[in-house]
This record gives structure tokens, C-alpha cells and sequence, in this order.
């Protein structure tokens, strides 16, 4: 539309704009359309005595799609245009090739053309004017206009993050921000502050595309009240601009905190029977078969003190999370695991554990240890301890049904919901050995001592040595086969100078074994570069994750099946082996129906940490299903069922999809 009919005596250009009218619920892209999205082209061809026609934008909305930001418009959106003539008062024809992409439950590009002739006159279209002139009217000022004045600009976390902050004369009522850099830079919501006193605002918009850098130019377009502004060139400083308050965390009601330790405790109860029980089972057991020919009193002190080393574990857990948050690291349920020095101490303990019960070598300490320990009333309690301890490291690769919810509950919340669910989990993980305390005749049911413990003690070890394995595989993974190779030689030194070939290098033995623990801890290992050689391979019919690549496949109508997963997660395994590669399940990923995604968190992955996040979930397994009726996604819960994965691929739209083939 045109606000003139005609073109005037020596007019020299034209007022005119492009309307777009949308259904209900459908939605067009501003010109930056967010993590998704495409933004209006136009091609000018054809057109006649047009020197050039400039598109403008109006301030767009923020809405969400397929759970991402994205920005655009919605209903109707009226673009003006800013047509020059070549020949001044000639007649003039407008033809526009218009291509966009609108998107509701599903996206649809659509292209259109249009033309209008302009002979020469003097006729004016009042109404046309009119919508020209409001929608003119929303197009972004430039900032001093409305006495807005920018305070600073600044990359935050290695350019995962943009910090702003403004000053506005008259103060802010509800702001919003719109960032550009670069075609491919996405930003998620921001996260607002405004001073007290109303005339400063401070924002931080997290990257949700790959680090951006100082050398990108940097547009901004905010918006508040009826207002909207355009900062074509912002520069960035050094400095990041601190925000005017921290938000405290909301008061969570007693009775809430109660009920999610409860949730918490069962969570830890339902830990020892997981697929990562495997490990802790061997180490459960072996405790027991030590305690069969005590007093009742001993067994009762030593499974206490087993159960002070879980909750132990737990508190430093939790003491590192805290920590770990306040340096604004990301945090998460099992993450150690994707540390290789950590990965590198838990080998070398597990690989001695498994070569004394092998019967390898036996650590012998001095007669006047060896007293005070066999004593009901000596402090024999530090392998209790150390043995809980343990066992709770190695239960921590794990979900399980109920865990969920506490860690997410946990994390979001103040310190001190931390500490008691983290002590709740504990107490859960540790109530076989405080059922053992409450109980100590128990051990009594056991088998009398005998040659069968030979039997029980070669397959203990074994269980370990399996352990021991698969730490060494997930090893690899995290940090690549060179550290494998090393640790693995290091590991069989340690072996020999404890073993009994070894005896008579004497006094020198104790420096060898030293000497072997520390130089593990001084390899190379890099947790930065995935190493191909050791990194799992995906399947055929899996492709590797991509969170920007689920709303363009929805919106082709596909199923989107995404599988988080990672090397040291043995629940996300058993899901893998029971289920997820498993008829029917496997056969319905496989079809063309379907893509299946896989996200692997062995290693830190920053877009997967933000991608579990963003449905307040902080551990693995995590499994969600997208599809043309679920454009949002489908959670599923941590442990699979083929029944479990079939329905959700049918709610999230697979019956219509197969209908339609």
C-alpha cells in the first residue's frame, strides 16, 4: 500500500509499506529472528522508475518456539518502505517477490508477489497514510531522542555472555532488549535488574550460539513502554558493568523442604539398586563378609561409621556445588565423572581395592595397628569410613526415579536447600548400612567362614576389576587414548611393586609406589578437543545434537527424539541396552519418521548444560521427544520403557505422520 494514489509533479519518492496479515497463533520474523527463524526477503526485480526501496523494521516481541527465543511479530505486522524515484514525478510500477517464514505448531515459507502501477496525480489514500504513519511510528529512534544513554557494554564467561546496562531520563518500566552480532549469534532471554531508584538498567543476555568475540559489531534495539530505540553501533569495554542488586532466592516453606528431602531420601534408597549398583554392590558386601565374626557392638560401630562416609561424600558434594555456583561454573548431578584427574584417583584406588582382594598382595601394617584393630574397643573404623565413602562416589554416575526432582529442587534453590537435600540424599543411599546398625544380627544369617570366601573374594574382585575397566574406558573418553595408555601402564607398575615379585626392592618399593600414584597426576589429559579415536561413534540412524536443528525439523513435521547421555552414565547404558536399541524401540528411531539425536556429555559441554537447564534438570539420563504435536517437548522420566518411548512418540505426533504416508 501507498499513502499517495498517484505520483505527484516532481515527487522524488513515495510513502509505502508492506502488510502482512497473520491466523491466529501464527507468527512472522523480525529482521533478526533469534536462535531460529528466517528473516522477510524481498526482491525489488521488475520493478520500474524505482531507484531504491529501503525495508523497515518495527520494534518486534519476544515469543518462544519449539522452547527457543525468537523474535518477530505477531497478527499483523505493517513494514514501511522508503521508495525513491529515478525520474521524479514519472509514473512508477512496484513489483515485490516477497519470501517469509511464518511458524506456528509447524513452519511454512511462503512466497508471494506483488505489483502496483502509480500513474501521475495528486491523490492521497487517507487510510493507507494513516497505517503508514503508525507503523512508521513503531520503527526503533535513535536513543537520545527519549534520553536514553548507554552506561556500558561488555562480554562476560569468555564471550558466552553480553552485559548492558542503560540510563534512561523518567526511568524504565519493563524493558526489553534485542541484540545483534554477527548472521549467526543467538541470545537467550534477559535476565533484567533496574536500580531502586528507576533510572538504571542492567542486563545480561546469555550467548545460546557458539562465543562471540570484541571484533563483532554490536546492535542493539530496546524497547519499554511504547518506546523502542536503535544503537546501530554499540562498543564494547573491557570492564563488565556489575549489576545494581543479586536477586535473593525465594523463601521455600518449611513443609516443602521437608517434602522434597523425603523425595530426596527415597531418591538415595533407590541409588542402591540401579544399574550402577554393580560397583558398590562388591564394596557393600565385602563389608558384610568383614563383619560376620564380630561383636554386635563392633558390626554396629562399623557400618555407623560406613554410613558417615556417604553422608561425608554427600556434604563435600554439596560444599562443592556451593562453590562451584558461586564462581559460576556450571553444576550438575555425576559431573566429576568428566574430570580425568579425579577419574585418574578413583582407578588407582579401585585397581588396589581389586588387586588385594585377587589376593595380588596384602597390605600388612605393624603388629600394634593389627591389635588395636581386631579390638571391640579399638578405633578400627577408618576402612568403615573409607569403604561408605567410596561407595558413594561411585553411586554418583547414576539417576534414578525421584533424584530428578531433588537436584533440581536443590539447585535452584539458597545454600541451605542444598545442604539438606544433598543430606537427605545421603541419608537414603546410606540406609542398608544404618538398617545393618540398627540390626547388627544380621550378619549372623551369613554363611560361617570358609573356603566358599575364596570363591566370594576372587568374584568380588572381579566386579572390581570390571569397575576398574569401565573407569578406564570413560578415561579415554574424557581424555583421550593417550591418557588411557598411560594411566593403564601406570596402573600395571603399581600392580607389580605391590605384588610379591616386587618384595625384595625392599625399603625403595615404598618410594616406587609414591612415585607411580604422583606421576599419574601429572600426564598430559585435555578435556577441550573430543578425541575420535576414543569418543563414542554414533549410530547409523543417530546424528549428533544440535539444539538449533530441532525446531527446523519439527516444522518439517518430524519426530525428534534427543538422548543426553554420557560414557560415565550407567543408567543412561542400561537405557541404551534394554530399551533404546531394543525392538520395537529401535525400529521406530530408525524410520523416516524419526530423527534421533544424541547429546554427549562425557565431556564439559556448555550448550548441553544450558539445553538440560532450560527444563531444570542438572543430571543424566535425559531423554525428550519434539514433534508437530509436542512442539515444546516431551520429557521422559530417567529410567525407560519401550511402552514409555512409544507413547511419547505417539503424543508428540507419529500416528498423524504415518497416517499422512
Amino acid at each position: 500500500m501507498t499513502a499517495e494514489d498517484a505520483v505527484a509533479p516532481n515527487a522524488q519518492s513515495i510513502s509505502a509499506a508492506l502488510a502482512i496479515t497473520l491466523e491466529d497463533s501464527w507468527k512472522t520474523y523480525w529482521r533478526s529472528p533469534g536462535e531460529v527463524g528466517l528473516p522477510p526477503e524481498i526482491s525489488w526485480e521488475g520493478s520500474e522508475n524505482i531507484a531504491s526501496v529501503e525495508l523497515l523494521y518495527p520494534a518486534p516481541t519476544r515469543f518462544r518456539a519449539f522452547g527457543i527465543e525468537n523474535f518477530g511479530y505477531a497478527d499483523e505486522v505493517n513494514f514501511p518502505l522508503k521508495v525513491t524515484l529515478e525520474d521524479p514525478g514519472a509514473p512508477a510500477k512496484l513489483s515485490a517477490n516477497v519470501s517469509i517464514l511464518v511458524c506456528a505448531e509447524i513452519c511454512v515459507p511462503e512466497e508471494f508477489a506483488l505489483d502496483l502501477d502509480l500513474g501521475t496525480g495528486t491523490g492521497v489514500d487517507a487510510a493507507s497514510a494513516n497505517l503508514i504513519a503508525s507503523a512508521a511510528a513503531l520503527v526503533p529512534e535513535p536513543a537520545d531522542l527519549y534520553g536514553v544513554t548507554l552506561e556500558a557494554a561488555a562480554l562476560a564467561d569468555d564471550g558466552a555472555a553480553l552485559v548492558v546496562a542503560f540510563s534512561r531520563r523518567g526511568g524504565w518500566q519493563s524493558p526489553d532488549i534485542f541484540p545483534e552480532m554477527g548472521e549467526y549469534t543467538a541470545f537467550g532471554a534477559p535476565d533484567v535488574r533496574i536500580d531502586p531508584e528507576g533510572d538504571t538498567m542492567w542486563a545480561r543476555l546469555p550467548v545460546l550460539s557458539d562465543p562471540v568475540s570484541s571484533d563483532m559489531p554490536l546492535r542493539l534495539t530496546l524497547t519499554d513502554d511504547g518506546m523502542a530505540v536503535d544503537l546501530p553501533e554499540v562498543p564494547l569495554v573491557s570492564q563488565v558493568p556489575a549489576p545494581p542488586f543479586e536477586p535473593q532466592a525465594e523463601m521455600t516453606a518449611v513443609s516443602e523442604l521437608l517434602w522434597i528431602a523425603l523425595i530426596a531420601v527415597i531418591g538415595g534408597l533407590i541409588l542402591n539398586v540401579m544399574p550402577c549398583v554393580l560397583p558398590v554392590l562388591s564394596i557393600k558386601f565385602a563389608s558384610a563378609l568383614k563383619a560376620a565374626d564380630q561383636s554386635a557392638a563392633r558390626v554396629r560401630g562399623g557400618f555407623l561409621m560406613s554410613a558417615a562416609g556417604v553422608l561425608a561424600f554427600m556434604w563435600l558434594l554439596a560444599a562443592g556445588t556451593l562453590g562451584a555456583r558461586a564462581m559460576g561454573l556450571s553444576v550438575g548431578w555425576g559431573l566429576q565423572f568428566q574430570n580425568p584427574y579425579f577419574l585418574t584417583a578413583m582407578l588407582l584406588i579401585l585397581t588396589v581395592f581389586a588387586a588385594n582382594l585377587a589376593g595380588l598382595f596384602e597390605i600388612s601394617l605393624p603388629q600394634s595397628w593389627m591389635t588395636r584393630m581386631s579390638s571391640d574397643k579399638g578405633s578400627g573404623y577408618t576402612g568403615d569410613f573409607a569403604t561408605g565413602a567410596f561407595a558413594a562416589v561411585l553411586a554418583t554416575p547414576c539417576s534414578a526415579p525421584f533424584l530428578g526432582t531433588a537436584i533440581a529442587f536443590a539447585m535452584a534453590g539458597r545454600p541451605i536447600d542444598i545442604v539438606v537435600i544433598f543430606t537427605a540424599l545421603g541419608i537414603g543411599l546410606a540406609l542398608p548400612y544404618l538398617l545393618v546398625a540398627a540390626a547388627p544380627g544380621l550378619v549372623r544369617y551369613l554363611p560361617k567362614p570358609g573356603r566358599w570366601m575364596l570363591l566370594v573374594k576372587a568374584v568380588l574382585a572381579g566386579l572390581l576389576i570390571l569397575t576398574a575397566a569401565w573407569l578406564l574406558w570413560v578415561l579415554g573418553g574424557v581424555a583421550g587414548s593417550a591418557a588411557l595408555l598411560w594411566v593403564a601402564a601406570l596402573l600395571a607398575v603399581l600392580v607389580l611393586l605391590l605384588s610379591p615379585v616386587a618384595r625384595g626392592v625392599g625399603r625403595t618399593r615404598v618410594g616406587l609406589v609414591l612415585a607411580t600414584v604422583i606421576a599419574a597426576f601429572f600426564l598430559p589429559m585435555s578435556t577441550s578437543t573430543p578425541d575420535t579415536a576414543m569418543n563414542a561413534k554414533l549410530d547409523a540412524e543417530w546424528i549428533a545434537f544440535e539444539r538449533s536443528d530441532i525446531p527446523k525439523r519439527v516444522a518439517a513435521g518430524e519426530i525428534v527424539f534427543v538422548d543426553v547421555t554420557a560414557d560415565w552414565c550407567l543408567t543412561c547404558k542400561a537405557n541404551k541396552a534394554l530399551v533404546l536399541d531394543r525392538e520395537p524401540v529401535a525400529g521406530l528411531l530408525a524410520s523416516e519418521a524419526v530423527t534421533a539425536m544424541r547429546a554427549d556429555w562425557t565431556r564439559p559441554d556448555e550448550s548441553i548444560s544450558a539445553y538440560l537447564e532450560s527444563f531444570g534438570r542438572f543430571g543424566i539420563p535425559f531423554n525428550v521427544v519434539y514433534g508437530p504435536a509436542a512442539p515444546e517437548g516431551l520429557p521422559l522420566p530417567e529410567l525407560l520403557t519401550a511402552d514409555i518411548v512409544q507413547d511419547a512418540l505417539l503424543r508428540a505426533g507419529m500416528n498423524q505422520i504415518a497416517q499422512a504416508d
